[in-house]
């Protein structure tokens, strides 16, 4: 056993020594679990924390069970407040690196600069020269970065994609794409885990479901919470940016969830989508009633009606270590009902997400685009991502075409999707 792993094991049993967990069993399971995995050098992964500490069998799905996440993001606090509180004088912690579900042992912040050697030399003047020295590559960053991110900016707006919105002179919204999640409650554990139902959409709907089935009165409780996917928050990074325009035009730029999304909004605002294709609500008829592609089994199947080619993801099953997967991220733009603009930059999952958002966010990725869709005003595009985990390793844009022209607000007949 290494020094690290002795550290490990001594830093556990001080832990549950001192009781530092409370009394929860599923606490205390999942510390012992995670510090025997890291005694033995292993990193275990989201199903197998389930499997083997909340005895979840092989169809856990992380993506509709967050129980493990909860438990871990629980865990986590409760390690920081040992050691904000009666662990403060340890020199070493145990900690749950975020992302992740693995334990490790690390110095506590300020043990290390106490330990630092004292410096020989004048402190004050190495500052000042260090000080002098930053400033005047921080201008001449600065300098460069403001004009060339300029120049990029103004590239990516005046592109085919973007240059029709941002010509309107409506608001724009930014809809996400959000799901609802409710809480499965256990008699002595309280709120034993978080519910995804694909046929569950809203605290209404939880409603109308238990009045239909009275036995589960008692068992699920709406908890008022809805998440949204993580490669969101890095295409708002992408797309913010393009379509705030300055101070001034950021006060006509709204967020909204696509579950708040209603019709009357379709009317009176530009809409940019961000998120899931299954996460789309009342944008969903619209978008496929134009579209060469149709939603096949489920929303991690994307089929083309003309070259009948089925393009499935690889993200919606469990990891497989640190094997690159695909994933597939959808781009559209088309007029609203009122001669508005709507663009949808959306993913299969996380990584063609983040994959769709970068292109519409590049001027090189723009260019290409436009010239593979002729340039034209309404039109679609189909992105393939490599990734590991939640980390786009690359992409391509596989096609682009002109969207038909049917009108996707008066012809929405025969569509059919999954749930989701």
């Amino acid at each position: 056993m290494s020094d690290e792993n002795d550290q490990i094991a001594e830093l556990a049993a001080r832990l549950r020594a001192r009781q530092a967990l409370g009394r929860s069993d599923g606490l205390n399971r999942l510390f012992d679990y995670l510090a025997q995995c890291a005694q033995a050098g292993s990193r275990p992964k989201e199903f197998e924390v389930a499997a083997t500490v909340f005895g979840r069998d092989a169809g856990f799905d992380g993506s509709q069970d967050a129980s493990v996440r909860v438990a871990v993001h629980r865990l986590r606090r409760k390690l920081d407040d040992f050691y904000a509180g009666p662990g403060r004088d340890e020199a070493m912690r145990l900690s749950i690196p975020k992302g992740e579900y693995r334990m490790v042992a690390e110095p506590r912040p300020g043990q290390a600069a106490a330990a630092a050697p004292p410096r020989s030399w004048r402190p004050y003047a190495i500052a000042a020269i260090v000080l002098l020295a930053v400033l005047n590559i921080a201008a001449w960053a600065s300098f460069w970065l403001t004009h060339g991110t300029e120049r990029r900016l103004a590239q990516i707006q005046a592109s085919a994609a973007w240059a029709p919105l941002l010509k309107a002179d409506l608001p724009t919204l930014l809809v996400m794409g959000d799901y609802y999640i409710f809480g499965e409650i256990d008699e002595r554990a309280g709120i034993n885990r978080l519910v995804r139902e694909y046929g569950i959409n809203s605290r209404e709907d939880l409603d109308a479901w238990l009045m239909d089935n009275p036995k589960a009165m008692g068992s699920y409780r709406d908890l008022d919470l809805y998440y949204l996917p993580v490669g969101a928050a890095f295409a708002l990074r992408d797309i913010v940016p393009i379509v705030s325009r300055g101070a001034s035009r950021s006060e006509s730029l709204h967020v909204v969830m696509a579950s708040d999304l209603t019709p009357e909004m379709l009317k009176r605002n530009n809409i940019v989508y961000l998120g899931y294709l299954s996460g789309l609500g009342v944008l969903r008829a619209p978008v496929f009633a134009g579209s060469r592609f149709s939603i096949g089994e489920t929303y991690d199947e994307l089929i083309d009606a003309t070259t009948h080619r089925s393009y499935v993801s690889q993200e919606g099953g469990p990891s497989e270590g640190d094997a690159t997967r695909r994933d597939y991220g959808y781009v559209t733009a088309f007029k609203g009902p009122s001669g508005n603009r709507i663009v949808v930059i959306a993913g299969d999952r996380d990584t063609g997400l983040m994959q769709a958002a970068e292109a519409l966010a590049s001027p090189d990725a723009l260019r290409a685009l436009g010239k593979a869709a002729g340039g034209a005003e309404s039109f679609e595009a189909l992105y393939e991502a490599q990734g590991i985990g939640r980390s786009s390793l690359g992409g391509r844009l596989v096609l682009a075409a002109p969207r038909s022209g049917v009108n996707p607000w008066t012809s929405q007949t025969n569509l059919r999707f999954p749930a989701g």
